[in-house]
């Protein structure tokens, strides 16, 4: 879009740039098109742009991908988007926060991209609302003012280095692309922007660590940031003793740590026994013939190379609004690594009946005790599902998870509605097993999309 046709939708719409809002439109078309060409825009794609606006950067992004999804805050822009796109499919109009909108629909959306003209002061929530693990976006091209994307950029030797620095870097790879001048801008702000790319920062590049014990540890540290890390941290293990781990001076402060060694102290930190280890191919399972009944025994490692029939438990954790818990599978797996899955699910151990499994599981994956579970329907063993005799249990449960990051990568509670859409969409993204535990569910809970 041009400069005049951008003021001329700002007229018409009787929109005043509001400063509070942070609403500086972006004019250089040249601009918008480079910006846009720094997403890699495939056809396949679903693009999801925050803050719109009067759709600068929107009109070079829509002609490219499989779908456009807006999410715009100002509801006289958001009237003059969904005008400016009625009757094209492909385009979706929200009138909306980008801090508070809920992106967990764009799972089924897949591949995912994210693009915006960033508000300063709602940068940092809109960012970590879309890019938070688990997150569905792979790739991500943002402007804002340039003060605080070098926030984002710092390191701990520089003053700006801080938690919105670690809350991003955790997970991705930022990446100052260019500096825009004011000029660019209408109206124009008073400092430069800058456009900066996001990349997914390689699973086996940090240890394994729980990401919402660290963001705990972390928001505490950083709320009184010139104390003593001694001062905001729990008492056990000793400070003194975590401290010398790290090879950092006991007296530190929070901006004093670099990323790996955040990730250390919250492994630190971590009492799950089971934080490092994924699982161990000596752990011994029963061996079954296809009427289910014992023939042997057989380690983890043998078992999944020979495809012996086995046994194995699967559970649904539902919270009082009717969301499901799904737990998306460590890289570290041996059999479907990176994939969702249920709740919870896991091998019934030699001599284990599928109850005492079902309570076990719950408990070494999730941290979850003394919920009551019922069962709902058992799978045969066969090619599609790993040669594993399933009992499918169901659990209501609202309370806090614990996983062991070896284990799982994350979890999230999502509405049956957005399960299914995705199911339909993207079976590739689950674990074989899942699919026909997730239909048996849907059977037994008839109501859940209805």
């Amino acid at each position: 879009m041009k400069p005049v046709e951008i003021r001329n939708v700002l007229e018409e719409h009787d929109v005043r740039p509001s400063k509070s809002l942070g609403q500086n439109f972006l004019t250089d078309e040249n601009v918008a098109r480079w910006i846009v060409d720094q997403l890699e825009i495939q056809p396949e794609d679903c693009v999801v742009e925050v803050g719109p606006g009067t759709g600068a950067l929107t009109e070079h992004a829509a002609p490219l991908c499989r779908r456009m999804v807006l999410v715009e805050f100002d509801a006289r822009l958001a009237e003059y988007q969904k005008n400016r796109w009625a009757g094209d499919p492909h385009v979706e109009v929200y009138h909306a926060d980008g801090a508070s909108w809920d992106p967990r629909g764009l799972f089924a959306e897949a591949p995912v991209k994210f693009l915006g003209n960033l508000p300063y002061s709602a940068g940092g929530v809109i960012l970590q609302n879309f890019l938070s693990r688990p997150s569905p976006v792979e790739r991500a091209v943002v402007m804002l003012q340039k003060e605080f994307i070098d926030r984002i950029l710092a390191t701990p030797e520089d003053d700006a280095f801080g938690l919105l620095s670690l809350r991003i870097q955790k997970n991705w790879i930022p990446r100052a692309l260019k500096t825009i001048p004011p000029e660019a801008f209408h109206p124009r702000p008073r400092i430069d922007s800058t456009v900066m790319l996001l990349t997914p920062r390689p699973v086996r590049e940090l240890p394994p660590y729980d990401d919402r014990l660290m963001d705990e540890l972390m928001r505490k540290a950083f709320s009184q940031r010139r104390k003593q890390l001694k001062k905001q941290l729990p008492p056990s293990p000793p400070w003194d003793e975590v401290a010398a781990s790290l090879g950092i001076s006991p007296s530190a402060r929070p901006e004093e740590l670099n990323l790996a060694q955040w990730v250390d102290l919250a492994r630190a930190y971590d009492s799950n026994p089971l934080k490092d280890v994924a699982q161990s191919g000596d752990e011994l399972f029963d061996v079954v013939d296809e009427l289910n009944q014992m023939t042997g025994t057989g380690t983890r490692r043998e078992i999944h190379e020979m495809d012996l029939r086995h046994r194995a438990v699967h559970m649904f954790l539902v919270n009082k609004h009717g969301a499901v818990l799904l737990q998306k599978r460590s890289m570290r797996k041996d059999r479907q690594p990176g994939r969702w899955d249920s709740s919870a699910a896991g091998h019934l151990d030699a001599g284990e009946d599928y109850d005492q499994a079902a309570v076990r599981e719950l408990e070494e994956e999730l941290g979850v005790t003394g919920c009551e579970l019922r069962r709902i329907a058992d799978f045969d063993a066969g090619e599609n599902n790993g040669w594993e005799f399933v009992a499918l249990y169901e659990g209501r449960y609202t309370g806090r998870v614990r996983f062991p990051a070896a284990e799982v990568d994350s979890v999230q509670w999502f509405t049956p509605e957005q399960i299914q859409a995705w199911v339909e969409r993207r079976p590739q993204d689950f674990s074989p097993a899942f699919i026909p535990c997730w239909n048996a569910w849907l059977a037994a809970n008839k109501k859940a999309l209805s």
